[in-house]
């Protein structure tokens, strides 16, 4: 996670109240040092790191700019795959995860979940919120919303064996590409920004909770179904 927007206390205070069953967060990772997120779980008792590119490249100056990126992505992935997580969960974290990331979770079976602002095929990237709104003054569209979704590397982005096995993962546990959980909000007429913000904030909190409790239990069918994903 980096952002300020808080979407891993939902997800703790869930476990805690027992609306996710049967898991356990196992680190949070931010690459803001005074992230609220990392904070909240610091308070829960549960381990965080701080992994953050700026310092990162201090730590590596030998490394160029082509270079930086990817060492950093390669050892965020080792940071996470160090604790065994049976799946990832993508809570305001706003780097774009590239192959030296999703390449290691694929060959170790570990499926990762995003939530972005926006619905499919709409406003990709950063400020989705402000660009809805932008939209919505100019008369282009009447809603927006939130989804979450399987971060699937592209066919040419990572090795085509890595690439093709772990789309053949996810049909195995029942996920044919589309976003796991999407929710519609309609924009209100004079509303500003920060009260549309506010609103999808809190669309937000509930469609990461649905994300994560869907994605565990495609996973527990997939292991009853002894399909080799490492989800114990």
């Amino acid at each position: 996670m980096d952002a300020e927007d808080d979407q891993t206390s939902p997800i703790i205070n869930a476990i805690n109240d027992g609306k996710i069953q049967e898991a356990q967060i196992v680190r949070v990772i931010s690459n803001r040092l005074n992230a609220y997120g990392r904070r909240r779980a610091s308070e829960a008792g549960i381990p965080t790191a701080y992994h953050n590119l700026k310092k990162f490249g201090e730590q590596h100056p030998d490394l160029g700019a082509n270079t930086l990126r990817e060492s950093y992505d390669k050892a965020l992935a080792e940071i996470v795959l160090t604790d065994q997580p049976n799946l990832i969960v993508c809570a305001g974290f706003m780097h774009i995860l590239s192959p030296a990331f999703l390449d290691p979770l694929a060959k170790s079976g570990v499926p990762a979940l995003n939530l972005h602002p926006a619905l499919p095929n709409c406003f990709p990237g950063v400020d989705a919120i402000g660009r809805a709104y932008q939209a919505f003054k100019d008369g282009s569209i009447t809603k927006t919303g939130v989804m979450v979704h399987y971060v699937i590397a592209e066919i040419d982005a990572v090795s085509d064996f890595l690439a093709r096995w772990f789309l053949y993962l996810l049909k195995r546990i029942n996920f044919q590409g589309e976003p796991l959980v999407i929710k519609e909000l309609d924009i209100e007429s004079g509303e500003e920004l920060a009260q549309l913000e506010e609103r999808m904030h809190h669309l937000e909190w509930q469609a990461i909770v649905e994300g994560v409790q869907l994605a565990i239990q495609e996973l527990r069918n997939a292991r009853s179904k002894n399909v080799d994903i490492g989800f114990t």
